[in-house]
């Protein structure tokens, strides 16, 4: 087994870096690189701190960080496991639209379309893509409480997610679930821009409005725990019954 001094040296981690923080990178390598599989439970915080070398106060500091990341999730009287995708906390993460009254709800997609097509310029920046490349394109919208709220397209890398095209079918309501299960990707944080816009005749159609109603558009690209992007997702949202909430 190696000693934790020598796999910090292997890692080339700077030296001014708090211990904690280099246990924090070793141990998400183990997660990056399938080791730790999402809903896995870790060692014990002893005997990771005996294989790191370390005192568990400083092990137990690096999982409070990741913790806090929303890398693992602390279960009293369990232990420590890799977050996955199906619990609500992980979900909410990634969905910042609340109710009139701030309340969370789940939504339900119907999907309108699965195609395969070339990127465009934009797109293939955004997914880190050759230009010249294919993207599979989900079309769907999302209801809550019986109203169409979200119009959405999402991109995907063909060369890795080309598959759904035609399976499963139908799709599931959580498609991060679905990435990390059937194709190891977990998505670890998404970057958003948000800009408004008039509804264009497809928003118009889908969402029930008035051709040019004001909604919002939410450019979305969920990377992973390196930082490679795995989804473009542009929404369109009616904010007529919801708003965008966000802490900072």
């Amino acid at each position: 087994m190696k000693s934790f001094r020598s796999e910090v040296s292997m890692s080339l981690r700077p030296v001014s870096q708090p211990l904690h923080q280099q246990l924090r990178d070793l141990m998400l390598g183990r997660i990056e690189s399938g080791e730790w599989s999402p809903g896995t439970f870790l060692p014990s915080e002893t005997r990771l701190a005996e294989e790191y070398g370390v005192a568990v106060g400083t092990l137990r500091k690096a999982l409070l960080d990741m913790a806090a990341e929303g890398l693992v999730q602390r279960r009293q009287g369990k232990g420590t496991v890799v977050s996955s995708h199906d619990s609500d906390a992980v979900l909410f993460r990634f969905f910042n639209l609340r109710r009139a009254d701030g309340t969370t709800f789940h939504p339900e997609s119907r999907v309108l379309d699965r195609a395969r097509r070339m990127t465009t310029p934009a797109e293939a920046v955004a997914l880190g893509l050759a230009t010249v490349s294919d993207v599979v394109c989900i079309t769907r919208v999302r209801d809550g409480d019986g109203v169409p709220l979200i119009y959405e397209r999402i991109m995907l890398d063909a060369a890795r997610f080309g598959s759904l095209l035609t399976a499963p079918d139908p799709l599931p309501n959580t498609l991060y679930q679905l990435y990390q299960t059937e194709f190891g990707a977990s998505v670890f944080r998404a970057v958003e821009k948000i800009t408004a816009c008039a509804a264009n005749a497809d928003c118009a159609r889908e969402l029930g409005l008035e051709l040019g109603t004001p909604i919002l558009r939410v450019h979305r690209v969920a990377v992973d725990y390196n930082g490679a992007p795995l989804e473009l997702r542009i929404s369109y949202i009616n904010t007529k019954a919801m708003h965008y909430h966000a802490e900072v």
